[in-house]
């Protein structure tokens, strides 16, 4: 029985365990994911409370099939590699997608139409910092994670988070958090991949 992971893997198993033998995929859930992920950043392109609140209900059902897939083809015996490469894209996508619509919806902010390319930088510095953390992750062969969570939480737990900021309409602030904190991560993470780079050339030569 699969016992490890974070409280928000151990939430989603009792969920998908009823999916076992179904006929759904790991895969069905990642795309709904997508889809779901999607039309929340879309929601948050009007910059409206009303829209803000429907964004972050969206929000946190795609945050939960984040890990139930996962979870499903623990349980089932499903993971393959394509299906871990699906995964892998539509969460490095839905995450920065959503990021760079934040920017689209603050527009109508105190920050103005900065706002947007704000968005992108956020979008783009959490695509690499992801990417990065992966390309770290492989060349270890996955012997640990690039950030490790604490007292139960990964890392990207934190992305929860989103839900609630979307309903009590704050995310002007989360943006410019958002910007520092994905830029420095992402410089922090590349420092560590190139580091990692050069130690494993010098060993081998």
């Amino acid at each position: 029985m699969t016992t490890g992971g974070s409280w928000t893997h151990k939430m989603a198993r009792p969920l998908v365990r009823p999916l076992i033998g179904t006929g759904i995929t790991p895969n069905h859930l990642t795309t709904l994911r997508l889809i779901v992920g999607l039309a929340s950043a879309a929601a948050l392109v009007p910059g409206t409370a009303e829209w803000n609140l429907w964004a972050g209900w969206l929000w946190l059902v795609s945050a939960f099939l984040d890990r139930a897939d996962g979870e499903l083809a623990r349980l089932g015996n499903m993971s393959t590699p394509g299906g871990h490469i699906w995964d892998t894209f539509v969460d490095i996508t839905v995450n920065s997608v959503f990021f760079v619509a934040i920017g689209f919806g603050q527009r109508h902010s105190v920050l103005g139409m900065a706002a947007i390319p704000l968005g992108f930088v956020a979008g783009i510095s959490l695509f690499l910092c992801s990417y990065w953390a992966m390309s770290l992750e492989k060349r270890i062969n996955h012997a640990k994670k690039a950030y490790s969570g604490k007292w139960g939480f990964d890392f990207d737990d934190m992305l929860y988070l989103m839900a609630p900021l979307c309903w009590l309409d704050w995310l002007m602030p989360v943006l410019v958090g958002a910007v520092i904190g994905t830029v420095s991560m992402a410089v922090l993470t590349g420092w560590r991949l190139r580091k990692l780079i050069v130690q494993q050339r010098n060993q081998s030569a």
